[in-house]
């Protein structure tokens, strides 16, 4: 049986947006081994943990939304923070929640690693001022390079070493990390202006791992199939954990 993976509607307010961005994402759950499983925005809390409940792994997938200023205890919005999405937000934290309290594979991307953050009480850049296009979005195949820790589990995942720390990468994102959650850890930047491109967790029996860019939409490459790859292979290990646990009861 395949893991199943949580993956929250992208956008509460726009259909059409949710139908170009969900199935990318879900591809790369399939081509990963994985079952996607879309949790819907317009349910009740208790709705939405039914569905939880019976996942294995939790992806939070981008948004044009913007997490509000004042949950990361900013009370000036920036001119161009884009309106929240309350419905989004509300299942975000329910699958953080689950996944923290039950030790459930996480993987966020672009929005999803924002959200993580201020969920672990890190905090956000409302607006990059930067040369760096780190908006790029599809205009091009690659925006940037990022530097990766070496010894990171994303090094690891993407078999880097410390001669080869170098990653290009798409962008499409105009906010990122500031300061790092409560047991998050930044191992990659944009090397021109320090831009925290992705974070996992500090937990090593825990796996967290969030970036900045979007490898759901480059699954051509090696290092975005990877990524998948662990992640649900991950999932897939904790499913067959606790299920082990269940059947020694």
């Amino acid at each position: 049986m395949p893991a199943r993976i949580a993956i929250p509607l992208p956008l509460s307010t726009n259909p059409e947006y949710v139908e170009g961005s969900l199935p990318q994402y879900e591809r790369a759950i399939e081509m990963a081994g994985g079952q996607a499983i879309r949790i819907p925005l317009d349910k009740s809390p208790s709705e939405v943990m039914k569905i939880i409940e019976r996942c294995d792994g939790v992806l939070l997938p981008g948004s044009v939304a913007d997490v509000d200023p004042s949950k990361y205890g900013v009370s000036e919005r920036h001119p161009k923070t884009n309106p929240a999405d309350p419905r989004r937000d509300t299942v975000d934290e329910l699958l953080l929640q689950d996944a923290y309290n039950m030790r459930k594979p996480l993987l966020g991307i672009c929005y999803g690693l924002q959200i993580l953050n201020v969920y672990r009480t890190g905090s956000l850049i409302q607006h990059i001022e930067s040369r760096i296009k780190h908006a790029a979005g599809r205009q091009v195949p690659i925006a940037h390079t990022v530097e990766i820790d070496s010894g990171s589990r994303l090094a690891k995942i993407l078999n880097v070493g410390p001669e080869a720390r170098s990653l290009s990468v798409n962008s499409s994102h105009h906010q990122a990390a500031d300061v790092a959650g409560d047991g998050l850890r930044v191992v990659a930047r944009c090397p021109e202006d320090g831009i925290i491109e992705a974070l996992e967790g500090a937990a090593p029996d825990h796996f967290v791992l969030a970036v900045q860019w979007h490898p759901e939409r480059a699954m051509e490459d090696e290092a975005s199939r990877a990524i998948f790859r662990a992640f649900v292979q991950a999932a897939k290990a904790e499913h067959l954990r606790l299920a082990g646990e269940f059947e020694s009861l």
